[in-house]
């Protein structure tokens, strides 16, 4: 089954997906600061609606543009798990049962509130939402049930090669270092794995297709 996504990527480096839906289309992420006007455009030629905007988690290069987002879509829905909406509030304090350290990585401060919360295991139209935990608290990632592309956020990164930022990469470190607990991120990182999906999408790098056997690689090489 041919992919119902497309990819939209600012400097090489980080992306956002519009996923296509009978009623529109799903944002998955904004990218940073600037980005508004590039998938507006994206959008446009597609020449579907944007409905909803997901966000994976919170840090400024996931939400970086959803104020001028939400600005141009006023009936968009901004949708974040409930863990993560703490974070986009403001609030970096541990929850129960959670590890003592302090989320890290640029959480901006928004006007923007999400129209509503997620948890693992609803679908938003064709995506389950899957959780993702590690780099930050509440962290998701979403799995297309059509075509079985994984849109990990941060949970696993490609460039340079499929990796999990709980260690450094030389290629692309940024992510370790907004890495919030490396035993979670690892943990979540086989979990995904299980998964065997068909394409990985992540937050940073290419899209990687048949993706399970450099999924289990880069989790081997972190454990």
């Amino acid at each position: 089954m041919s992919a119902s996504f497309e990819r939209v990527g600012r400097f090489g480096i980080v992306n956002c997906f519009l996923i296509s839906e009978e009623d529109g289309l799903t944002l998955i992420d904004t990218m940073i600061v600037g980005s508004a006007a590039k998938i507006i455009a994206a959008a446009e030629s597609i020449g579907a609606p944007i409905r909803r905007i997901v966000l994976t988690h919170a840090h400024s290069d996931h939400v970086g543009s959803l104020d001028a987002l939400a600005g141009r879509l006023p009936e968009a829905e901004i949708l974040i798990s409930s863990r993560e909406a703490k974070l986009l509030a403001g609030d970096k304090s541990p929850q129960p049962g959670e590890p003592d350290d302090k989320p890290k990585g640029g959480f901006p401060t928004l006007s923007t509130e999400p129209t509503r919360t997620v948890e693992p295991g609803e679908r938003i139209g064709s995506l389950e939402v899957i959780a993702a935990p590690g780099h930050t608290p509440g962290q998701v990632a979403l799995l297309d049930g059509r075509d079985r592309t994984l849109f990990c956020g941060d949970a696993f990164t490609t460039i340079g090669g499929v990796a999990v930022p709980s260690k450094p990469k030389l290629a692309f470190p940024l992510p370790y270092f907004a890495t919030w607990h490396g035993p979670t991120t690892v943990r979540t990182a086989e979990a995904l794995t299980e998964l065997t999906p068909a394409r990985l999408a992540p937050g940073h790098g290419k899209v990687i297709e048949d993706p399970a056997a450099a999924m289990a690689r880069a989790v081997a090489s972190v454990s």
